[in-house]
């Protein structure tokens, strides 16, 4: 298969080409060559950019095209405008933020969507990011006749993530000591390591699978305690966990998701139980928990001493949680 993938040096994009790959098709990157220059030495490679710079990829011809780095409705609508022709189908990299109610247990693909009040608005952040991409998906369905599958990604993990929103966990663990555990023991989480993910939407690219899907992990319910003793573990750590609830985590404004990462109030508990069986019914397969752990803490320790975490809480700020906890609790 002739593979155009829009972006492919960062994270997700990275291990779709290494899966790409490995299944032996032959791939064009297209990106502003800003990250990853010396990656994948062996794939051509097209410079441009997504607002007002797609010219390089007019007259070219592929099987598929991923889009990897859309998020503005406007520049995902002459993207797919542009390779309407050019291609037979188009993956879109979207999120499981698309639906309207994330407080809804069990979504699926078939639940109510995300809106806007103005369409024209294009500063992503926590509140537009998931409607953005709902008009993505819209305007790529629009311009390639339903040739189009879109990859509704939950939270995505592992090496070379550059978010954080993992890799603490495993991190912390390892170190040891009193760990600040958030919520409930028994709270429901889900992610998917990012090369179950690349390899699904390879082999779904492949079949010209269409439509949305739910693509997240596991298959199984999986609680907060069971990821946080899987990292102890792997790293065969001293660490003890000090379960802290949710009520006192708010009162001290602990950003959920950020701060400490997969926790999330429990009204929201549509994050954590979205219906995936679309998905593994069409061979979605997730690897095991411990390799997932193991890798990314063997990818964290090639990241430099003085790594600034862009997710987590500072371990001054983890004691000083843990401090006030105690004495809320009376704890020695």
């Amino acid at each position: 298969m002739k593979l155009l993938i829009l972006g492919g040096t960062r994270f997700l994009g990275r291990a779709l080409v290494e899966a790409a790959l490995e299944r032996g098709h032959h791939l064009t990157l297209f990106n502003r060559g800003q990250s990853g220059p010396d990656l994948f030495p062996q794939v051509e490679r097209l410079t441009g950019d997504r607002d007002g710079g797609l010219s390089v990829l007019a007259g070219r011809h592929w099987d598929a095209v991923i889009d990897t780095c859309g998020y503005v409705p406007r520049l995902v609508h002459d993207s797919a405008e542009l390779l309407a022709n050019a291609v037979e189908h188009y993956t879109f990299i979207s999120t499981i933020s698309v639906y309207d109610d994330l407080t809804t247990i069990g979504i699926d693909e078939h639940s109510p969507l995300g809106t806007l009040k103005d369409e024209t608005v294009e500063e992503i952040t926590g509140e537009t990011y998931g409607p953005l991409k709902v008009l993505c998906e819209q305007a790529i369905d629009e311009a390639m006749g339903m040739r189009s599958l879109h990859v509704r990604a939950g939270l995505i993990v592992g090496p070379h993530d550059p978010t954080d929103r993992f890799t603490y966990w495993p991190y912390r663990v390892a170190r040891g000591g009193s760990v600040l555990a958030p919520g409930a023991p028994e709270q429901l989480i889900q992610f998917i390591d990012v090369r179950d993910i690349a390899e699904w939407t390879i082999m779904a690219t492949e079949k010209r699978l269409t439509g949305p899907y739910n693509v997240t992990g596991p298959d199984f319910h999986l609680t907060m305690k069971q990821m946080l003793t899987a990292c102890k573990e792997v790293s065969q750590s001293n660490a003890i966990f000090k379960w802290v609830d949710e009520t006192f985590l708010i009162k001290h404004a602990i950003a959920p998701f950020t701060e400490l990462p997969l926790w999330v109030p429990a009204e929201m508990a549509g994050f954590g139980t979205v219906n995936n069986a679309k998905a593994f019914e069409a061979g979605l397969a997730i690897r095991p928990l411990t390799e997932t752990i193991r890798d990314t803490l063997e990818w964290q320790a090639t990241r430099p001493p003085d790594y600034q975490w862009r997710g987590g809480l500072t371990p001054q700020r983890e004691a000083e949680l843990l401090q006030k906890w105690r004495s809320v609790k009376r704890e020695p």
